[in-house]
């Protein structure tokens, strides 16, 4: 009786192209941002995934949205935003106010000078929850879509996930913008080269000792970066397709909570002012019309999001076994 074999290799064509785009990535990396040992963990994962077995092979390619997505974020350190346009800290913030400013005693105060003022423990503890789904839990629901056998559907949401973030990228360098955890730190003079802050987040972390947002936040790429608000995106997108497709009711109770949450999350823990939430949900909005209702119009790229489908749902051929 015949075993089959677990392993298959991939085309010579498919290993040149794999190998050309990790030197690329490495060689970029390495002379321009700096090896960290994440990069050897997400280079040791491509490796494995590429030369395993014809179906995490598949996959790889299935997840390439998401991580063009972290390399595009990392890369952001090459040029920083505030070496393209001037940087917004005192206008935001007056524009805030201005919006949706809280009269009290104390006089006119951001809602997030507010909340500041006013923490409570189980709002400290569901903020750090909230918060650490924001990516996720996206890229969950977008495997529940591709292990479903649900290959269509998977690559519309994934691929409006990499949309969004490029657009919010984009706008990064467009208007640069200090969070208001910036302002309540540091004041309105913009000092380029601060480090990132976890905010009211580290309330969270000291709660439960973790210290996983201390860690996160040391490294973040872009403190300039709160206009839009891709914290408040994510899981909408995920929300906004679960709607759009037949999805079980328990995943759109659960992304339809944790993205409100995030919302509320985001102005309660000063990582950003109520306006940059609404322009991350527009933001969100925005990239799932452009791309359905746009992109998906032309031939060309319909043609290529279906041979894109076809190939990470392709059976297991007899060479493969």
């Amino acid at each position: 009786m015949k075993t089959s074999r677990i392993v298959s290799l991939p085309a010579p064509g498919q290993t040149l192209w794999c190998a050309l785009l990790v030197a690329v990535w490495i060689l970029i990396t390495v002379f321009f941002v700096g090896l960290r040992p994440e990069h050897l963990l997400l280079g040791t994962f491509v490796f494995l995934m590429f030369f395993l077995t014809a179906p995490t092979r598949r996959l790889l390619v299935a997840l390439l949205p998401f991580i063009i997505f972290g390399v595009s974020y990392d890369w952001m350190n090459l040029l920083p935003n505030y070496e393209v346009n001037p940087i917004d800290v005192e206008g935001l913030y007056n524009a805030e106010k201005s919006a949706f400013g809280i009269n009290t005693p104390r006089g006119t105060l951001t809602p997030n000078e507010f909340f500041a003022l006013h923490t409570f423990p189980l709002a400290d503890f569901f903020a750090g929850i909230f918060y650490l789904c924001w990516v996720p839990l996206p890229i969950v629901f977008g495997l529940w879509l591709y292990f479903r056998g649900r290959p269509v559907q998977y690559l519309h949401f994934s691929l409006v996930f990499l949309l969004v973030n490029l657009i919010g990228f984009g706008l990064y360098y467009v208007h640069p913008a200090a969070p208001p955890w910036y302002v309540a730190q540091h004041g309105f003079e913009a000092v380029v080269g601060t480090p990132g802050s976890v905010a009211g987040l580290g309330r969270f972390d000291e709660m439960t000792g973790l210290g996983i947002f201390d860690a996160l936040y040391a490294r973040n790429s872009n403190v300039f970066a709160a206009i839009p608000s891709l914290h408040s995106a994510y899981t909408l997108i995920a929300f906004i397709y679960a709607m759009r497709y037949p999805t079980p009711s328990a995943w759109r109770w659960v992304l339809g909570v944790v993205t409100v949450g995030i919302w509320l999350t985001a102005v309660y823990s000063s990582h950003h002012y109520v306006i940059d939430v609404i322009c991350g949900i527009a933001t969100a909005v925005a990239g799932i019309l452009i791309f359905e209702y746009g992109l998906m119009r032309i031939p060309a790229f319909a043609r290529f999001v279906g041979r894109y489908a076809r190939f990470i749902s392709q059976p297991v051929s007899q060479s493969e076994k």
